[in-house]
């Protein structure tokens, strides 16, 4: 819960910064979670069912549903997840996409904090060590007097910490967006899955022993798959450019935020024309007319604008003075009024 609410928080900063609506997030975050929940433990029991089904069975049919005794599969939280992400977008006219990428670095770090409740339940440790940061663990979880264990909670929640600054970091160089950033996320989040899930020795998909294939563990295999899928994704989408929807059609935009701000601007960068910043409309037309020059961006002092002005028209003067003159030498009269239209000239 502690990683959803980090998550959320993360999330919904990142999606007002580029332009949408406040509390977003908040709203399609309670039916993810909900679909969430399911789905990893669905995960669980359908890869480990020989611990609640059949003669070798540990646990009771029932117990499947005591998510508080651990088994929630990654997997299928995010798979099961993204569809209540899909069917909230879809109800507020939103752009999938672009919440996967706004809500990818927050999966990290939630991931990273969700690790921990591995320790607290003494479940999902690696093979034994001799490294001075080894675990124990009770015999009542599997452990034997004396000896520690590969504390893999630990190593896969560093290594989820520092891929979620990874995609800030790469969401802000590269502006990555339609999925790209979510697929940096699921190949980065596989990669270091594959080789901490090698180390663990948890029966998953046994009771007394895990199921290997080819050497290789059940979520060995799915790591492979899923790390090949986000590589297709990246490479499908790689010219992909069209404008994502962040604000629904109808609706204005976030009044904190410019629309189409990149979240990938820096703290402090000078905010963009037409921002409630620089005190002015955001919907209003631009002023510039085909001639201007585009570098200009700011209006020049008043008294450089009195100055102009107070030039302009003595010149005008001038010129109408002039010209009254030339007409009157013409006619060969001196009485001859200047028409009105001249001296407003």
């Amino acid at each position: 819960m502690l990683g959803v609410v980090v998550a959320v928080w993360l999330s919904e900063r990142r999606w007002r910064a580029r332009g949408g609506q406040k509390g977003t997030i908040v709203d399609i975050a309670v039916p993810a979670v909900i679909f969430g929940l399911i789905g990893g433990r669905l995960y669980h029991v359908i890869t480990d069912w020989q611990m609640y089904f059949g003669s070798r069975a540990v646990k009771q049919p029932y117990q499947a549903l005591f998510i508080w005794e651990g088994g929630l599969g990654i997997w299928g939280a995010i798979a099961l997840g993204g569809v209540g992400v899909w069917l909230a977008c879809r109800k507020r006219g939103l752009s999938m996409t672009a919440v996967a990428d706004t809500v990818a670095p927050g999966i990290a770090f939630a991931q990273a904090i969700g690790r921990w409740g591995n320790w607290f339940n003494q479940e999902l440790y690696g093979g034994p060590t001799t490294l001075s940061w080894g675990l124990e663990i009770d015999v009542d979880h599997g452990g034997e007097p004396g000896v520690l264990y590969h504390p893999t909670f630990l190593y896969e929640s560093l290594w989820d910490l520092a891929l979620g600054f990874l995609l800030l970091f790469v969401g802000r160089r590269f502006t990555l967006r339609h999925g790209r950033l979510f697929a940096v996320y699921v190949a980065g989040y596989t990669l270091g899955r594959f080789w901490i899930e090698g180390l663990r020795i948890d029966p998953v998909g046994g009771v007394d022993h895990a199921v290997t294939f080819l050497g290789m563990r059940l979520n060995q295999w799915t790591s492979v798959v899923v790390f090949l899928g986000a590589l297709v994704y990246l490479w499908a989408t790689r010219n992909k450019d069209a404008v994502e929807v962040v604000v629904p059609a109808g609706e204005s935009p976030d009044p904190a935020h410019a629309a189409g701000q990149d979240d990938g601007e820096s703290p402090g960068a000078t905010p963009a024309a037409g921002s409630d910043e620089q005190g002015a409309d955001p919907g209003a037309p631009s002023d510039a007319g085909p001639g201007d020059d585009p570098e200009v961006t700011s209006d020049p002092p008043a008294e450089t604008v009195a100055e102009t002005v107070a030039d302009t028209e003595a010149d005008a003067e001038a010129d109408t003075e002039a010209d009254a003159g030339r007409e009157k030498v013409a006619a060969g009269s001196e009485t001859e009024a200047v028409p009105e239209e001249k001296k407003t000239r």
